[in-house]
């Protein structure tokens, strides 16, 4: 199957260089950052970058897997970085002024001072580091890597990358990561280094490859046949990239989206509105694949509600939790950083569209979760700095007050907390060691909490809504990643059953029931952050496909005032941005359509499309 990479270099082979200037941009961000983690100067890795990628374009014909190139690179990255250590063994050091480059001998002395300064600091912190630990934060910064890339890169596990990240940020103080980030930000390679490389290449002369033979995708001449006649079609449309294929009713749309610096064709599909677990099979029997591939291609075009972007919340932080008083929404917690864990609330008129600083929670953590019984928010569970918390307080918005509680029996995070009968019902959630099933209700008037019937399937980072008395468990993360699960549990007779699955398997997302439909919304699935949202109804046991969140987040929080739903905070799963967006969903059919604030609004499922 024609990979994305092997597009490209199909196009080198066949005198086109200047489409390797795709491949340099792809790639260059994760090579330099895996070259500087070895030799840690910014100049020689560069150098030893633009290296890296001459040779590869010079040795393209070696290359027999084109699929593997990336993985190629890193080889050469490895082996450069090696040759590089061998010469600067033997060179002596009175060589080094005489081969620097003009313009850093020009450069005024006291920003030469600085800057060597500011890198022996960052040396220096990485340097406090063991090597595994360094090398992830580097790539991760750096290079801007998520962990299933940076994993592949030195051959280990994302768990283990992801492990690696957490603990070489517990070693080191904030100020020390702020500087290192700061840092990597400046000395990222620009646009200008790939259109060198492009420059250098058209120079390098490469035999055409005869497209009738050789067949470097390891297809046979009948299977070739097929997909000339396929590509002739323009109502099929082939993702080869992620290695599937979608099919589309209507003719495809290509649209030019930027990648990186360099501009690229994708293609865009129309989608079904209806999805659901049992829907296995299309019009006619015909096979249909609900994987992320089309929930993400379907997401552009999902009809059903109304976004609108509202004013910003003051600190930007994800994994808070918001709870509804009087019309006001309270957004507690969170963390800001990726780092710290916070004690900040904030309170939110959706009439006036104004935020206002309010008293600190008592106890700063992220992953809590947040309920209101009698007009008194209860902040439960979190973690903060290794310490998973059982805490409870409660916050009276009247007085701007908090008090200590009786602690739930079971430290965690990420738990996810509803209100049936005047009871909290907080389920799931993990610690260090553990995915909890553990459900346990709450009674605010007696102080009391009790265990109830464990939930099916342990889990953390899901979200449960109340439609008729039922709590709905949705989603989350158990030891085997993302789930599409959902379960339905009485409190009247303390059982749970299952339900239809969510389509798109996901964790930190964020549900609101509105007129007795629940609405599951962002979220990540593995390392990508998601936009979806999906309409569910208890009744029939079905998801529908809605308009998609204008931007692609989880670790967020969702209320609802006056039928509408408030998404708030947020991030990316590398932390970059951490968001302070407030977007507001008004579901489909919903009478109160128009916002009263003044706000233009977008219709995001339809404004996307075009």
């Amino acid at each position: 199957m024609r990979t994305e990479d092997g597009k490209i270099l199909d196009k080198c082979l066949n005198g086109e260089p200047e489409a390797f200037g795709l491949l340099v941009d792809k790639y260059k961000a994760s090579i330099f950052a895996l070259i500087y983690s070895k030799v840690q100067n910014f100049h020689d890795a560069q150098d030893i970058t633009q290296d890296v990628f001459l040779e590869a374009y010079r040795d393209l014909r070696k290359l027999r897997h084109w699929d593997s190139f990336v993985w190629w690179l890193y080889s050469i990255a490895y082996n450069n970085c090696k040759n590089w250590f061998r010469a600067q063994s033997k060179r002596p050091d009175s060589n080094f002024i005489e081969d620097q480059e003009q313009e850093k001998l020009e450069t005024p002395s006291m920003n030469a001072y600085h800057e060597n300064l500011v890198n022996e600091s960052l040396r220096d912190t990485l340097d406090s580091l063991p090597e595994k630990y360094r090398e992830v934060l580097t790539l991760y910064y750096l290079g801007g890597m998520d962990s299933v890339e940076i994993a592949r890169a030195i051959g280990t596990s994302p768990t283990a990358v992801r492990q690696r990240l957490s603990r070489a940020r517990i070693q080191l103080r904030e100020e020390a990561l702020v500087m290192m980030g700061e840092t990597f930000s400046q000395q990222k390679l620009q646009v200008t280094f790939t259109f060198r490389i492009v420059e250098a290449v058209k120079r390098i002369k490469i035999n055409p490859v005869s497209t009738m033979k050789g067949l470097p995708w390891g297809l046979s001449l009948a299977t070739g046949l097929i997909i000339t006649v396929m590509s002739l079609n323009p109502y099929v449309s082939w993702f080869s990239q992620i290695g599937d294929y979608a099919r589309s009713i209507l003719p495809s749309e290509t649209k030019v989206l930027k990648v990186g610096e360099i501009p690229v064709d994708v293609v865009k599909t129309s989608n079904i509105a209806i999805l659901s677990s049992k829907m296995d099979k299309g019009k006619d029997e015909e096979p249909k694949d609900p994987n992320l591939q089309n929930a993400f291609f379907m997401a552009s075009q999902g009809e059903g509600g109304e976004w609108i972007k509202k004013a910003d919340m003051p600190t930007a932080r994800y994994c808070l939790s918001t709870s509804v008083v009087n019309g006001k929404i309270y957004a507690i917690g969170g963390s800001p950083d990726a780092l710290g864990m916070i004690s900040t609330i904030e309170e939110y008129d959706p009439m006036t569209d104004i935020w206002i600083k309010k008293t600190d929670m008592p106890t700063a953590r992220y992953c809590l979760s947040t309920s209101v019984v009698n007009g008194k928010i209860y902040a439960i569970g979190g973690y903060n700095n290794g310490v998973y918390y059982a805490v409870v307080e409660e916050y009276d918005p009247g007085t701007d007050t908090w008090t200590k509680k009786t602690n739930m029996s079971t430290a965690k995070m990420y738990v996810s907390t509803s209100v049936v009968d005047g009871k909290i019902y907080a389920i799931g959630g993990n610690d260090r060691n553990n995915i909890f099933s553990i459900v346990e209700e709450y009674d605010p008037v007696t102080d009391k909490w009790i265990k109830k019937a464990n939930m099916p399937t342990a889990r953390y980072g899901l979200s449960i809504s109340v439609v008729s008395g039922k709590i709905y468990a949705i989603g989350g993360e158990g030891w085997a990643g993302c789930l599409s699960i959902v379960e339905e549990y009485d409190p009247v007779t303390d059982t749970w059953a299952k339900k239809a699955d969510m389509s798109t398997a996901r964790s930190g997302l964020s549900t609101s029931t509105v007129n007795g439909k629940i609405y599951a919304i962002g979220g990540r699935a593995g390392e990508d952050c998601l936009s979806i949202v999906e309409e569910y109804d208890p009744v029939i046991d079905t998801w529908t496909k809605k308009a998609d969140m204008p931007t692609a987040r989880y670790g967020i929080s969702t209320s609802i005032v006056n039928g509408k739903i408030y998404v708030i905070g947020g991030a990316t799963t590398n932390w970059n941005p951490i968001y302070s967006t407030v977007e507001e969903y008004t579901p489909e059919g919903w009478s109160f359509a128009i916002s009263s604030n003044g706000k233009l609004p977008s219709k995001w499922g339809k404004l996307k499309s075009k």
